[in-house]
């Protein structure tokens, strides 16, 4: 089992099946609960049984990122008689991950959060670098930084799941492969989609551990994790696509802009992002209702939105732009 240290206190384990034991060593320990959501049923009853600990089922998805589903969750705490000593175990998608470590931030001023997720997406992106919250307006306006002792990454799990929920994930590790890795790039340039899991996995998850080591708050060079978020999350909220689906179309927006400032070829971008099955233009949706979302992103600033653009493959910049570049990125999917 591969094991990839995030700063002094952060694990991932990356492997077939799950470690024993499941939790880190913690003298103080002495119960966990267990959150999760319906389609993670047979790995979440596997981990309460060997933790013989409680278990509350979160709504699917972005139902499971409310204040009210957040809500209910601290009235079922309240009932566990949990110490700051005890352990929160998120088993789910990114929803469920994102929601268990806010709860774990949260609770008591704070308690250990431990993740197994059982999504491509959440695998390689949510459950890692301690980013928790829900939504309120806009996507993850209410959050906190909160490092999970360990991230659990079963390969049996994620070889089995749906095409779709695949496909969320592969748009994600294409993502960090633009930022950090030519060479994992030229894996989806060589396979497409079926791309070898466990390389992609591990080579993705080193990627993120080394941008979230110089930048656990995201004050700086942590920002490169955002490429194609900008744009991808309005899309997601506007259309109720999934995330994955929503960030390959908000790559090739960043991608236009790209282009545009420097010699990057958008073509090249939506191609292989096309090349895997993820979508490359937008739903029909309006115009405006997209500009509003993305004048809510949580990386504007006083100079203006700050988004990450590529001057080349591994070449990432975070640069302020203007409503005029915004709209030639919408253009390259189909919102004018």
């Amino acid at each position: 089992m591969d094991r990839i240290a995030i700063g002094d206190d952060s694990e991932v384990l990356i492997g077939y099946g799950l470690p024993e034991p499941l939790l880190p060593p913690r003298p103080a320990r002495e119960k966990s609960v267990v959150l999760t959501q319906p389609g993670a049923g047979t790995i979440a009853a596997r981990v309460s049984k060997v933790l013989d600990a409680s278990v509350y089922v979160l709504p699917d998805r972005e139902a499971a990122k409310t204040w009210e589903a957040v809500g209910k969750v601290y009235e079922w705490l309240e009932k566990q008689n949990l110490t700051r000593d005890d352990t929160i175990v998120g088993v789910g998608g990114g929803t469920v991950t994102d929601v268990a470590g806010f709860v774990a931030a949260t609770w008591l001023r704070g308690m250990e959060a431990v993740h197994v997720p059982t999504t491509l997406l959440g695998a390689v992106d949510a459950a890692i670098g301690g980013k928790s919250g829900f939504n309120v307006g806009g996507k993850n306006m209410v959050g906190a930084f909160h490092h999970p002792s360990r991230v659990m990454i079963d390969l049996d799990e994620l070889s089995q799941l749906p095409h779709e929920l695949r496909l969320e994930g592969l748009a994600e590790i294409i993502k960090v492969g633009l930022i950090g890795d030519p060479d994992l790039i030229d894996l989806f340039v060589r396979y497409g989609e079926n791309a070898p899991l466990s390389e992609i996995v591990t080579r993705a998850v080193q990627i993120k551990a080394a941008v979230v080591n110089e930048d656990f708050r995201e004050n700086d060079r942590r920002a490169i994790l955002n490429f194609g978020h900008t744009v991808g999350h309005a899309i997601e909220v506007a259309s109720g696509l999934p995330h994955g689906m929503a960030l390959g179309v908000g790559m090739v927006t960043a991608g236009a802009i790209s282009a545009h400032r420097y010699e990057f070829s958008n073509v090249w971008l939506r191609d292989l992002i096309q090349s895997v099955g993820l979508p490359v233009a937008a739903p029909e949706l309006g115009l405006e209702e997209v500009m509003a979302l993305i004048a809510l992103d949580k990386k504007r600033t006083a100079e203006g939105l700050r988004m990450v653009l590529l001057r080349g493959v591994g070449e990432p910049v975070v640069e302020v732009v203007d409503d005029g570049d915004i709209l030639l990125g919408l253009a390259a999917i189909g919102l004018s």
